[in-house]
């Protein structure tokens, strides 16, 4: 009787630490690290690794089950400062170091110490330190509110309808849109069916919620909210500009009054997790994304990496586990709805493919159109946009809560005012069928979403039939058309998916002591193709039937990022642009595993060859290499009977080769993380900015599409000769404008000879001259490099070899160029964010070659004044 009243003890322990508030941090007095403790890999108990690590048990790591946050006390010194590597770390690395030297080979017995060592080692399956960092949010500037310009009549009507006495509903053209009504949410006829959000809950991880205002006290979950920042219970807004989350609040859950407006589902609840306020490390960021996840359905995430067309980043191994842990085990399994807006920065040239959050498989990723239905031209196209929801631009605003006990805003919009707009549709459907699983939510997203402005050159029908943009996704998400849907649609099957091994050339060295690499496929004018080819056979051995996203690892190295260029062919002949060239990006790190997503391929049969092209702006002094490539396929299953429940590959202490193993990640070490708020992402000209549907998102690679990125043998270097001579207006105008430049260029020639007989005559007759002109003393005319560098001018590739030749003399050109590409051995196999140095993988260095150039003019006279908060906007330095 003793056992299970001892196991009952510990099950009633570990209930009541999941279920208590995390604890206050003090990083100013103590070091934090999160432990991932599993004791049948080595015995070891997680009081034998605390103690052998010299850390002490904090509290768990939010939702995620054996993640310990541990801590150590910090040890000052005015002689010998402290380093965290000094402590827990190098005992960490002490011990990896003893166990591995029993998996080296042939030795000795080895002693009692390696032998505990490696069972402590074993039984840690992953150990990193935490420091904080701060989130961007995407939200606007405090602005003049708008005219609100619209006709009360057609919203007059339907608020006397529905008994709304909101006296800004009028201005929610959003809801009720009078000028344009096909431009709207389209959410009262749900109301009408009684529909409006009862019994969900939403959370808005932000940068608090005021659940003092009138329009959101009676709505407000306090149960499930939290802040993150201060470590307090509830998410009060502290700071001056803390007013992001309350809008976005509004939007969802504004109850019926005489306050401000009203909430897309008035009727649902919102919880508030405080995050953008400050710092946060990964633990509490992972925390928050599961903060209540067996209660709330959705979470609302306007934030990520700076919007400045520049930065890159992903989120780390423990933020996916707990992206994972949410789809997994949220919901009672049926999966936490996580909702991303897909950034500002498209004035900079930012796609939302170079950010981790936006292109994750288990985002639905949200861009913007205005009240009119055009694109506003910071909402950021890619691949990975799945709908757009409506928001600010050409002279409109989102009215909406504001922090205050009876504040309204008519300033905000921005992505993050339609990421929102989309939760809030998400949170009516979710009444109607709360059985949806995550899955649904974005298959009813493609299923439903409309088309917008047709004669928009972005569009493209995909292998399946339907219209897809990098703008709009698969179109406008319409509220009454998704929660009908609902209402009768037949659950997807579990997911499945099939992991191919990564392709490599492998043509060159890997040199250790360098912690470099050789070798890969020069990037030459044109691009470079690679292909590989699915089966009917690997479909049926992985249990997948449907395609629904794909996501695509690249290993590339280049002196410049932002010139690298990346698209994938499908065998049917769908493009996606995985990476346009952003102009920005000065970067030299390259794609180490970077994760591009797509869902332009969503339902399409994937038998057949798939092939990638990788290009770049063909600089002769901005070279790339392309290394190597992987294919990762997502979707439903054949037999659910058959499903596999997906683990999230980790640093094990051994790693099979790559051909044996799954989809490796490489983790980002945790840093200072500092999201920069949504106020300092948006121009301050989001609102009146005249949007615009007549232009391509890419429209550079767009220009070079082709239906085959390889010619064939009989098309030769002239592929559209035979498309010219076929169309005889083309071919005799051509044939004309040639006959016209001969005769033209002939008359010139025959002027020309002329002339110079004449000149030639008088010079004849004095020795003088023609001497000046033939003679040895003759100064030489200066060639046409001559004449440029005459100038003075340096190119950044120049200024950065000098530098790094000046720095290490010994180097040749060749070396200095390896150096600044930063690969190290085995790129593809790595996956143990232990070894050596904890380099930052997707985060950018700040500094690294991006303050040099501006914006262009076009994106000048596109944001006026507004490029200083993006154009500053840094990102911290991993490690």
């Amino acid at each position: 009787m003793r056992l299970p009243l001892f196991l009952i003890l510990v099950l009633l322990v570990q209930q009541s630490i999941s279920s208590t508030p995390p604890l206050k941090r003090s990083y100013s007095t103590h070091d934090y690290f999160v432990l991932e403790h599993i004791p049948s890999l080595g015995g070891a108990s997680l009081h034998e690794c605390t103690s052998e690590l010299g850390v002490e048990l904090v509290d768990r790591v939010g939702e995620l089950r054996n993640f310990w946050l541990v801590r150590s006390a910090k040890v000052f010194s005015s002689i010998h400062p402290r380093s965290t590597h000094d402590g827990a770390l190098a005992k960490y690395n002490n011990l990896r170091s003893r166990a591995a030297a029993i998996e080296a080979g042939p030795m000795q017995p080895p002693s009692d110490g390696h032998r505990h060592a490696r069972r402590i080692i074993s039984s840690i399956n992953h150990f990193e330190e935490q420091l904080p960092r701060q989130r961007t949010k995407r939200a606007p500037p405090p602005i003049k509110p708008a005219d609100p310009g619209s006709d009360p009549n057609s919203s007059a009507a339907i608020a006397a309808r529905l008994g709304l006495v909101d006296p800004l509903f009028a201005q929610q053209w959003h809801i009720v849109n009078d000028e344009f009504q096909e431009h709207m949410m389209n959410v009262t006829a749900v109301w009408e069916m009684g529909i409006t959000g009862q019994g969900i809950i939403a959370s808005l991880v932000d940068d608090g919620l005021d659940y003092r205002n009138k329009d959101l006290a009676e709505n407000f979950d306090a149960e499930h909210s939290y802040d993150f920042n201060d470590h307090t219970n509830l998410p009060t807004p502290m700071l001056s500009d803390d007013r992001h989350g309350t809008r976005c609040a509004g939007q969802i859950a504004a109850v019926k009054n005489d306050a401000c407006g009203v909430g897309l589902a008035y009727g649902s609840k919102v919880a508030g997790i405080r995050i953008l306020s400050g710092p946060i490390t990964d633990v509490d960021e992972a925390a928050a994304l599961n903060y209540g996840f067996q209660d709330v359905s959705i979470y609302s995430c306007s934030w990520g990496p700076p919007d400045d067309g520049k930065s890159m980043e992903a989120p780390g191994y423990l933020i996916q586990k707990a992206f994972l842990n949410g789809i997994q085990n949220g919901r009672d399994g049926k999966g936490s709805v996580f909702v991303f807006a897909s950034g500002n920065g498209a004035g900079f040239g930012d796609q939302c493919n170079f950010d981790g959050y936006t292109n994750s498989i288990y985002s639905v990723t949200v861009s913007a159109v205005d009240y009119k239905g055009l694109h506003p031209y910071y909402s950021e196209p890619c691949a990975a946009n799945m709908v757009v929801a409506y928001s600010s631009g050409s002279g409109k605003n989102i009215v909406t809560t504001d922090v205050g006990e009876n504040a309204c805003s008519s300033g905000h919009g921005g992505t993050s005012a339609a990421a929102p707009n989309a939760a809030g549709v998400f949170t009516l459907a979710l009444q109607a069928r709360p059985d949806l699983t995550w899955r649904d939510i974005q298959h009813l997203c493609v299923q439903t979403a409309q088309m917008i402005n047709p004669e928009d050159p972005d569009w493209e029908k995909t292998a399946s039939g339907r219209p897809f943009s990098y703008k709009y996704g698969y179109g406008r998400l319409n509220g009454y058309a998704f929660v009908t849907a609902a209402q009768n649609w037949e659950l997807v099957k579990p997911q499945a998916w099939f992991h191919p091994s990564a392709i490599r050339f492998d043509n060159g060295s890997l040199l250790e002591e360098e912690g470099e690499m050789t070798g890969g496929v020069p990037i030459v004018p044109g691009g470079v193709s690679s292909t590989f080819t699915v089966t009917e056979d690997m479909l049926q051995e992985h249990n997948l039937e449907a395609i629904e996203h794909l996501t695509i690892r690249v290993w590339i190295s280049h002196a410049k990022r932002g010139d690298v260029e990346v698209e994938l062919m499908s065998p049917n002949g769908v493009r996606s642009v995985l990476a346009a060239a952003r102009h920005q990006d000065h970067a030299h790190a390259g794609f180490r595993g970077w994760r591009f997503m797509t869902i332009k391929h969503w339902g399409e049969n994937p038998i057949g060859d798939w092939t990638i092209k990788v290009s770049d702006q063909s600089n002769d002094k901005r070279n790339g290499t392309f290394h190597g490539w992987r294919l990762m396929f997502w979707g439903s299953a054949i037999d659910p009977s058959a499903v596999k429940t997906y683990v999230l590959p980790t640093n094990e202490f051994l790693l099979p080769s790559l051909e044996e193993s799954e989809s490796v990640e490489i983790p980002t070490p945790s840093s200072i993380k500092a999201h920069p708020k949504p106020t300092s992402g948006l121009p301050s000209d989001h609102d009146t900015a005249e949007g615009e549907a007549d232009r391509p998102a890419f429209p550079e690679t767009s220009a070079s599409a082709t239906p085959s990125m390889t010619p064939t043998p009989d098309e030769g270097w002239f592929p559209d000769m035979s498309n010219l001579v076929s169309n005889s207006k083309w071919f005799f105008g051509a044939l004309g404008a040639v006959i016209i430049f001969g005769i033209t260029a002939g008359i010139f020639l025959w002027r020309r000879r002329a002339k110079r007989h004449v000149a030639y005559s008088s010079l004849a007759d004095d020795d003088l001259q023609m001497s000046t002109v033939s003679g040895s003393g003759a100064r030489p005319r200066p060639r046409a490099k001559e004449l440029y560098d005459a100038f003075g001018e340096v190119s950044d590739d120049e200024e950065d070899v000098n530098e790094q030749t000046m720095l290490h003399p010994g180097r040749s050109l060749d070396e200095h160029q390896a150096a600044r590409l930063g690969f190290h051995p085995e790129f593809l196999d790595d996956d143990d964010p232990a070894s050596a140095e904890p380099t930052p993988l997707y985060r950018d260095d700040p500094g690294a070659g991006d303050q040099r150039d501006g914006l262009t003019s076009d994106q000048r006279s596109m944001s006026p004044g507004s490029g200083s908060s993006w154009e500053h906007a840094s990102e911290e330095h991993s490690g």
